[in-house]
């Protein structure tokens, strides 16, 4: 027996088992030592406190009742594990929402309800309770009315009879504010100056006789707006009158192109029967080429060209001396 305590297998066995007691004694007095799968499970088990934004939705019997006043959305605050937490947030398989079917008409102040979150979670909702005003649904077609500022459109340009599409629309709402209703407004805001047709699609408002805009649905909510704006045009041909030419010397002038479109009010086009461009000759002593500036006459706003190149052809008069053609 004495040798068998003594055998050196035995003795590697009995360190060999203390070293792996040492071990498992060292790992389990560390903070967070946990057995296989407790990982998972506890972070499937933290709680977490989330808090979203969800959309209100009110009961009531629509085709009677119009109800003003709610918020669109109300805070709700979410606290579970944190799987469920995350699942119900990404899902969002529940609902925010007022009850008004056993509600009379006018004022009231009403509890937001949740339904459709799991038992395992604790919630809580911000506002509990919201006011609103609840009245007689009313409906009617109504003409959709232009308004822009004329004003606006570029000197000499003409606009003619504004579209917009659709021409009437469909109002809802409470019939107090319905009543109130004087037109449908398609407004559209031009820029300065304009020079070109408009057309936009433009958002409708409902106003009151004051000009007051009121709560109202308008469907459709937006509308086709198109202001045709344009320009009388004319062509013309070029009348060139020299000026300031020198003595003892003869001119030809001829423009490059003897033809410039005009544009500008028709009524002072009518008038214009050819374009007097001047060319001053002051400096002129040789056969030469010119681009010279004209004025536009009175009720033209722009002409194409805006320049006229002129060809000057100059020789001395007969009798002022032994002369040639330059």
């Amino acid at each position: 027996m004495k040798n068998f305590w003594r055998k050196s297998w035995f003795i590697r066995l009995v360190s060999l088992l203390i070293a792996v007691l040492l071990v498992i004694y060292i790992d389990s007095s560390q903070p967070g030592f946990m057995t296989q799968g407790e990982p998972n499970k506890t972070k499937q088990t933290a709680n977490e406190t989330q808090t979203i934004k969800v959309p209100l939705q009110v009961s009531v019997d629509t085709d009677k009742y119009y109800v003003v006043g709610y918020p669109e959305k109300v805070s709700l605050t979410l606290e579970g594990s944190n799987a469920l937490v995350t699942s119900t947030v990404n899902t969002q398989n529940f609902r925010a929402y007022i009850d008004l079917t056993n509600k009379g008409i006018g004022k009231q102040s009403v509890k937001v309800h949740v339904s459709g979150l799991s038992s395992q979670l604790s919630y809580s909702i911000n506002p509990k309770t919201v006011k609103v005003d609840i009245e007689r649904r009313k409906s009617t077609t109504m003409p959709v009315q232009i308004e822009y500022n004329k004003n606006a459109i570029a000197r000499g340009y003409k606009v003619g009879k504004a579209n917009i599409n659709p021409q009437q629309v469909e109002v809802t709402g409470a019939r107090g504010e319905v009543d109130q209703i004087d037109q449908i407004v398609a407004k559209a805001v031009l820029p300065n100056g304009l020079d070109h047709s408009y057309e936009r699609q433009v958002i409708l408002t409902a106003r009151d006789k004051n000009g007051r805009q009121l709560n109202a649905v308008i469907e459709p909510s937006t509308a086709e707006l198109t202001i045709p704006v344009s320009i009388a045009k004319k062509n013309v041909k070029i009348d060139l009158d020299s000026k300031n030419e020198q003595s003892g010397k003869v001119y030809s002038l001829t423009a490059k192109k003897d033809e410039v479109t005009l544009y500008g009010n028709k009524s002072a086009l009518d008038k214009i029967k050819k374009l007097k461009v001047d060319v001053d000759l002051s400096n002129v002593n040789s056969s030469t080429s010119k681009v010279v500036d004209f004025a536009l006459p009175k009720g033209v706003v722009k002409s194409d060209p805006t320049k006229v190149m002129v060809q000057i052809k100059t020789k001395n008069a007969a009798g002022a001396g032994n002369t040639k053609n330059d």
